[in-house]
């Protein structure tokens, strides 16, 4: 794996997948790093793992031997697995032996924290997901035979629950490979549900086939806009829209309805915080950023803005910082984004603000261009942004970019921007 050189290894063992029965290092109280390509193989090596009592630290094969590299050496496992040897370190850090996964942030962080869940957080949300979607499929809950397909890496806590849902509770799980929409039609078993990113999830819509052969689209990682999900919906699709971090272990709420014995308060700023059973300990080998994402009383400080209706619904604006302040306004990205995606010379969008003289702020869109030779004017994004915005919140600047910058995960680097 090339950088990955955090200490001196004592040996190392050739590993026989999917056998990992003789993994050395795999103990209660201690941290196996698994690198290796999405597949089936992940079945059989996070059962044996589980079994050993190890918490699982999954790597994302996406990330550079560098950005990997890091990871393990902030981590200090007792052990890394590969698909041709595993590796034993002199000097691993011991964790909790409540804790079953450590899970780097997919987010802009950078670094990625590496967030500590317990094996009763991991529980909680494979029994309360299963819950929250039985009503879309008709159930009290849902089935746990029912068949699910992985699509999404497991190093990404979507892709992991996918593959818990499996372990946990025996369902069917098929697990590909990577993200390709003609695969997914074609793997997939009938009635299969699947976990998808937006970015996912707009390619399977684009795919123009009928999704009424899945059971639940379940989207999560970011914002799908409405428009997106409504085309899915004439496609045949249930589209079941998440949202949670990997510091709750995934989602929380589905279509802003909250997961039961889980609880969301608005506080100063307008900040979601949430309390409930899937929460993670904190962060590996960093006690001062576990401080700052509680609350003195105990809530999680998510970091992104929103709203409870009368009906306590959960209604999500964007990250607090990404919040754009011009004159006497506030601008949300997210919703000027949702605006704008779906017009036809749009093929990507993303929206910062910028400093201006006059207003303090101005809404700023970087466009990726359908076709580079029939980009679309400021204008034109403007008016077709006023039929659903006030004016505003419609751009006053274009800039005009090959492609927007995203994380391994599909998730807009708003920083990176130009």
């Amino acid at each position: 794996m090339g950088p990955i050189t955090p200490r001196a290894c004592t040996r190392t063992v050739p590993a026989s997948l999917p056998d990992v029965s003789r993994y050395l290092g795999a103990s209660p109280g201690g941290v196996v790093a698994v690198d290796l390509a999405p597949g089936p193989a992940w079945l059989d090596v996070l059962q044996e793992l589980r079994e050993t009592g190890a918490a699982i630290l999954p790597l994302d094969r996406r990330l550079s031997d560098r950005e990997r590299g890091a990871i393990v050496d902030r981590a200090r496992p007792a052990a890394l697995i590969t698909e041709d040897d595993e590796v034993l370190f002199a000097d691993p850090a011991p964790i909790d032996l409540n804790i079953g996964l450590v899970m780097a942030t997919s987010g802009a962080a950078v670094p990625p924290k590496l967030v500590e869940l317990s094996r009763a957080a991991l529980s909680s949300a494979v029994g309360l997901s299963f819950a929250a979607l039985g009503p879309v499929m008709g159930q009290t809950a849902l089935d746990p035979s029912e068949p699910w397909v992985c699509c999404l890496t497991p190093a990404h806590v979507g892709g992991m629950l996918v593959l818990l849902r499996g372990l946990l509770l025996g369902s069917p799980v098929t697990v590909l490979e990577g993200f390709d929409a003609a695969e997914l039609f074609a793997r997939s078993p009938a009635g299969a549900h699947v976990a998808l990113v937006p970015t996912m999830a707009r390619r399977l819509m684009s795919f123009g086939a009928d999704l009424s052969r899945f059971g639940v689209l379940l989207v999560g990682g970011g914002a799908l806009e409405p428009d997106a999900a409504r085309d899915a919906a004439a496609l045949g699709g249930r589209v079941v829209t998440t949202y949670g971090l990997t510091e709750t272990c995934g989602g929380i709420a589905y279509d802003g309805r909250l997961f039961e014995d889980t609880a969301v308060r608005i506080g100063p700023g307008g900040e979601i915080q949430v309390q409930g059973p899937t929460l993670m300990n904190g962060y590996r080998h960093d006690a001062a950023a576990t401080a700052d994402a509680f609350t003195l009383d105990g809530w999680l400080r998510t970091g992104d803005a929103g709203e409870l209706d009368e009906d306590a619904s959960l209604h999500v604006r964007g990250r607090l910082d990404d919040a754009i302040r011009t004159g006497a306004e506030t601008v949300w990205p997210q919703e000027v984004e949702s605006a704008i995606r779906h017009h036809p010379k749009v093929a990507d969008v993303a929206i910062a603000g910028r400093p201006d003289p006059e207003w303090g702020a101005r809404v700023v869109a970087f466009v990726v261009p359908s076709r580079g030779t029939d980009p679309p004017s400021l204008e034109e994004l403007r008016d077709h942004a006023a039929v659903r915005l006030a004016r505003f919140k419609c751009p006053r600047e274009l800039v005009l970019v090959e492609e927007i910058p995203r994380t391994a995960s599909g998730k807009l680097r708003r920083e990176a921007l130009p």
